[in-house]
C-alpha cells in the first residue's frame, strides 16, 4: 500500500514547537493513531517508524512526534518530566484533531505507554490504547539511571546521566514527578478498549509490569506476549509482528474511515 509523510509541528506543553511526522496510507484512513515515543528516545527510533510503517500498509495514519527537548523538538529536556510528556501528548492529539481528526487509537512504548495511560481520561476520542513494554508506574526509569546518579542528583539537585550512550541532564524535580506520578486510577475508569504487548524476556521492564497493568484494567482488555523480543523491538520482525497484532486488535474499535481532501477537508466513509 502506497503512503506519504508530511512534517506536522505543534506547540508542546512549555510552549516549545515539537516537531512531529504524519504517516498516511493513501485513499481513505481507517482512523488516526497517536504514537508515543520511549524515554529519551525519538520518534525516529527504528521501533516507532517501522511500527508506524506497518500501520500505514494496514490503513492506519500515525502521528509520532519528540516530546519537548528530544529529537528535532525545541525546548530544554532537563525541564520535562512525566508530567509534561503526558501534557504533549494531550497537546498533539488536540493539533491532530484541529487537523485532520482526533485519535482513536493512542500507542506508547515503554515510558510512552505509562504517558498514555494517563493521557487517556482527557482523550475521549480514543476507542483504543496499546501500551508497548511498559512499566507500571513510571518511577521505575528512574533504575536506569543507577545509585550514583541519583545520589548525585539528590544532592547537588541535577547530574548528567549516560543513557544509551547519550549524556542528559536530569534534576531533582524529574524524579519528584515521576515518584508522585500513578497511573493505576487511569488504567482502572479507561473508557477505552486497551491491549498490553510485552516481552517475556524484556531486559529493562519486566512482564510482571504487564500483568500489574492488565490485572488493574476492566474489559475490554488483550494482552499479547512478543516472544524473544528485545525492549526496543531492534529485530525488525519484531516490530512488524506487533504492527499487525494493533491492527488487527484495532479493527473491533476503530470508527469507520475519514477520507482527506486535498484542501484538508474530511468527509466520512460512508462504506
Amino acid at each position: 500500500m502506497g503512503h506519504s509523510t508530511s512534517k506536522f509541528t505543534f506547540p508542546g506543553s512549555q510552549g516549545d514547537a515539537l516537531d512531529a511526522r504524519l504517516d498516511l496510507p493513501s485513499g481513505i484512513p481507517r482512523a488516526f493513531a497517536l504514537f508515543a515515543h520511549c524515554f529519551t528516545c525519538s520518534k525516529d527510533i527504528a521501533a516507532a517508524s517501522r511500527i508506524s510503517r506497518g500501520l500505514v500498509d494496514e490503513g492506519i495514519a500515525v502521528l509520532r512526534f519528540d516530546f519537548t527537548g528530544l529529537g528535532s523538538s525545541e525546548g530544554e529536556f532537563a525541564n520535562t518530566n512525566f508530567t509534561s510528556n503526558v501534557a504533549d501528548l494531550v497537546a498533539a492529539a488536540h493539533a491532530l484533531e484541529e487537523r485532520h481528526q482526533a485519535p482513536a487509537l493512542l500507542i506508547g512504548h515503554s515510558l510512552g505507554g505509562a504517558a498514555v495511560l494517563a493521557a487517556a481520561p482527557q482523550l475521549p476520542a480514543a476507542r483504543g490504547v496499546v501500551t508497548l513494554a511498559a512499566p507500571s508506574e513510571p518511577a521505575h526509569v528512574s533504575g536506569v539511571f543507577g545509585d550514583e546518579s541519583i545520589a548525585a542528583i539528590e544532592r547537588d539537585g541535577e547530574a548528567e546521566v549516560s543513557l544509551a550512550g547519550r549524556p542528559f541532564r536530569i534534576r531533582q524535580q524529574f524524579l519528584e514527578d515521576i515518584s508522585q506520578a500513578r497511573i493505576d486510577d487511569a488504567v482502572a475508569n479507561l473508557d477505552a478498549a486497551l491491549l498490553v504487548l510485552h516481552s517475556p524476556v524484556d531486559e529493562l521492564v519486566s512482564v510482571d509490569h504487564a500483568r500489574r497493568i492488565y490485572e488493574h484494567a476492566r474489559h475490554p482488555k488483550s494482552f499479547v506476549s512478543i516472544d524473544g523480543a528485545d525492549h526496543l523491538l531492534t529485530d525488525r520482525a519484531d516490530a512488524a509482528f506487533v504492527a499487525s497484532i494493533i491492527a488487527t486488535w484495532a479493527a473491533r474499535y476503530l470508527p469507520d474511515g475519514v477520507d482527506i481532501d486535498a484542501d484538508g477537508s474530511e468527509r466520512q466513509d460512508e462504506g
